[in-house]
């Protein structure tokens, strides 16, 4: 498992679709410096080939085109025109026609709102059928939110998709409770409840996005970043418990301390944005961060257990 992160990491090229969004400052990366101290690189595309590969895929490739919808239809709510749904189900084939073309193994977009002046839905329902499909993509071209999946994912052997996730609010009633939250990009397969998609966004008037909530059970979260030439990856567990219903996809956690892992938030280098996934594999990106030049953290103190147990003296939770 270790070998795969480490192989995974450092065979990374990733599909960036049109520039970060303005207000996202949190997002810039040094694409030079990622490439090269760690031989990741990106492949970035303009909106407008996106546009010019949805045709392609509505012209030349009907079959793949009508297998999207239909899986959608059996396995989702579907609220939305049938036009709509053949625009979301070609853009889940022309990201992925692209990512082939670039030989990329995740990708990146600028999720608002330009695309939608061009097609006229959300990416995120067709985001999260790539998502299932062993395919990372993610929102306002957040680069190392790419990479922080890529290697959680990775850290299960792809037993289980992992999701991508804003660290959004505390739980109403539980000191140590989170709400992780997105626009709708988790995994068909992290679904508690059916998928949906809605007739629009909860903040955007357009349909494309999809709703559910995730499976409770305890989770990875790991969040790779960097700042001034220095890279950690920030790791740790939380166990998902119930919460108020919400909008998009989303989840609620409980740490064993919730201001340890907002300190971390805080004062960085990280941001909002988390990769988790379905399974403990904390000791597994611990001793990869070994082999790929990455300092790793943690925000609970659980260091010298992760080590006791790469030693051989303890079992691991």
């Amino acid at each position: 498992k270790v070998c795969n992160v480490v192989k995974t990491f450092k065979q990374t090229r990733i599909l960036q679709v049109g520039p970060r969004p303005f207000d996202f400052w949190t997002v810039i990366c040094n694409e030079g410096e990622l490439l090269e101290r760690f031989n990741i690189s990106l492949s970035p595309v303009p909106i407008q080939e996106v546009v010019q590969e949805i045709k392609k895929v509505k012209e030349q490739q009907p079959d793949k085109l009508q297998a999207v919808i239909d899986y959608f239809e059996t396995n989702t709510e579907v609220q939305i025109s049938a036009k709509d749904l053949e625009m979301v189900a070609a853009l889940k084939v022309a990201l992925q026609n692209l990512c082939e073309s670039y030989g990329c193994n995740a990708g990146v977009i600028q999720c608002w709102t330009a695309l939608q002046d061009e097609i006229g839905i959300l990416p995120y329902a067709s985001l999260s059928l790539l998502q299932e499909e062993g395919l990372p993509f993610v929102c306002e071209t957040d680069v190392h939110g790419a990479i922080s999946e890529l290697l959680v994912e990775a850290a299960s052997l792809g037993e289980h998709r992992a999701i991508f996730a804003d660290v959004n609010c505390r739980h109403p009633e539980n000191e140590n409770g989170e709400l992780l939250q997105h626009l709708g990009v988790f995994a068909y397969s992290t679904a508690e409840t059916k998928p949906i998609l809605p007739q629009r966004h909860f903040v955007f008037d357009y349909p494309g996005s999809v709703a559910f909530r995730a499976i409770k059970d305890e989770y990875t979260l790991c969040r790779f970043d960097g700042d001034n030439g220095e890279y950690s990856l920030l790791m740790g567990t939380g166990k998902g418990i119930d919460g108020p219903y919400n909008q998009g996809t989303y989840l609620y956690l409980e740490f064993a301390n919730l201001n340890r892992l907002e300190f971390k938030l805080v004062e960085g280098p990280y941001i909002h944005h988390v990769a988790a996934v379905r399974k403990n594999v904390v000791p597994i990106l611990y001793e990869a961060c070994k082999y790929i030049g990455v300092q790793p953290d943690f925000y609970d103190p659980i260091e010298e257990d992760v080590k006791a147990y790469l030693r051989g003296d303890q079992s691991w939770k």
